[in-house]
Formats: C-alpha cells, sequence, structure tokens
C-alpha cells in the first residue's frame, strides 16, 4: 500500500479549512497546521482571532500549529519561509480549504511550487451548497465571528451558530451560504475530527468600519 504523503494545512480555523482537513485526513498525513498572525503574533491574520483560541482549536484536533506573524507586506515572504521549512522537513504537500480560485496559477499553487510542495485543495469548485451541507452533514459546529455590514450582513449576525436555520436565512437575504464574497467567517468549536468541544465566551463586538469582529475566548476552569 502507498505511503500517505505528510501534508500541512493552511488553517484559518473556520469551516471550509476545517472541512477541508477532514478530507485531507482520508487521503494524506496531515502533521501540522499553518496559521499566519498579524504582526502583533496575538491575533490570526485571516480571522482576526486570539491565539489561545487557535492553540485549543489545533491541541482539539491532534496538530501542532506553525504559526508566524507579519504585515500584509511581509505575508508573502514570511508564508514562503515557512513553506520551505515544511519542505525541508519532509513534508510533500500544503492543503487549503479554497473554493472559487483558479484551478491552475493561483496564489497557493504559486507559493506551493515554489516551495517544492504539490498542492491540494478538496473543495475546489465544489458548489457552495454541497460544501455547506457536507460541513452540517458532518456534525461540525461553528460559530459568525466576522461579518461585512456593506454586504447583507447584520451586527445581530455575531455570535450566531452556522446552522441549517441561520443557512436558510442568508439564502432568504440573497447571500452566499460558504460567505466566499467575504460576507462572513466563521470558527468552529467542534465536529467530528475534534477529541472534545472547545468551551468559549464571547468577548465584546468591535466595529471597524464595514465590519464587525467578535472575538471569541477560551473559558478554562480550575479544579477547587
Amino acid at each position: 500500500m502507498l505511503k500517505k504523503p505528510k501534508c500541512v494545512l493552511s488553517y484559518s480555523g473556520g469551516k471550509d479549512s476545517t472541512l477541508a482537513l477532514y478530507h485531507m485526513l482520508q487521503t494524506a498525513e496531515p502533521v501540522a497546521l499553518i496559521a499566519m498572525l498579524e504582526e502583533q503574533g496575538q491575533r490570526s491574520r485571516s480571522h482576526g482571532m486570539d491565539t489561545t483560541l487557535i492553540a485549543a482549536q489545533a491541541q482539539a484536533l491532534g496538530l501542532p500549529i506553525i504559526t508566524a506573524a507579519a504585515s500584509w507586506q511581509g505575508y508573502e515572504a514570511k508564508f514562503a519561509e515557512v513553506l520551505q521549512s515544511c519542505q525541508q522537513q519532509g513534508i510533500a504537500v500544503l492543503a487549503t480549504g479554497d473554493l472559487d480560485v483558479p484551478a491552475v496559477g493561483s496564489w497557493h499553487e504559486q507559493m506551493a511550487h515554489a516551495a517544492g510542495l504539490e498542492l491540494r485543495m478538496p473543495l475546489l469548485q465544489r458548489s457552495h451548497q454541497a460544501v455547506v451541507d457536507e460541513f452540517l452533514d458532518l456534525g461540525f459546529v461553528a460559530i459568525v465571528v466576522t461579518v461585512n455590514l456593506s454586504l447583507g450582513m447584520w451586527p445581530e449576525d455575531l455570535g450566531r451558530h452556522f446552522d441549517r436555520e441561520f443557512v436558510q436565512e442568508l439564502q432568504a437575504r440573497g447571500i452566499d451560504v460558504a460567505g466566499e464574497g467575504g460576507e462572513f467567517h466563521t470558527t468552529v468549536i467542534d465536529g467530528p475530527i475534534f477529541s472534545q468541544p472547545l468551551n468559549v465566551r464571547q468577548g465584546e463586538r468591535v466595529y471597524h468600519g464595514e465590519y464587525g469582529f467578535l472575538p471569541l475566548f477560551v473559558n478554562t476552569t480550575t479544579e477547587e
């Protein structure tokens, strides 16, 4: 039997990258997650999530997480550095949760090939509805943490569970159910590949221009 190639996954903590990890576990050997951080190294670059939450996700998924802080200007160089290090450690594949990028010539493909890695995108060009249905059918649990108020999203969408009721509301409002236009982002807190659900609390909503953000924090319990 052919040995599965070692794989790293570009991981935002959201529904698409989590579902991509689920698929990669069938065809490869995921050995780490990659999360790019903002310059200060306190929050994820993609969804603005606190690093303690990212670490809790990785722990529940049973994978180490590789983090690197970078500005938008230095993002590409830092990401290339991370991929090169992965390749030198015997990793052969970079996976992402992209849905709508070109099948050939995407930014991730360019970055992967420059580092000597194969790129796999298990959700690529699938129906958005089919991806969302699969995510929910598998039992994943996610919370809406970012909304773009100029694209039909509402402040009260922050903190809602990404479930069938919410998806039906998005459809009725004419919003892409996968949020591929940047309408919203999610954070996954439980599912079939999690060893345990994340116990999270919601922080205070923050607004910057047309964007609304909901920080999530991991609840820590102490024994008396």
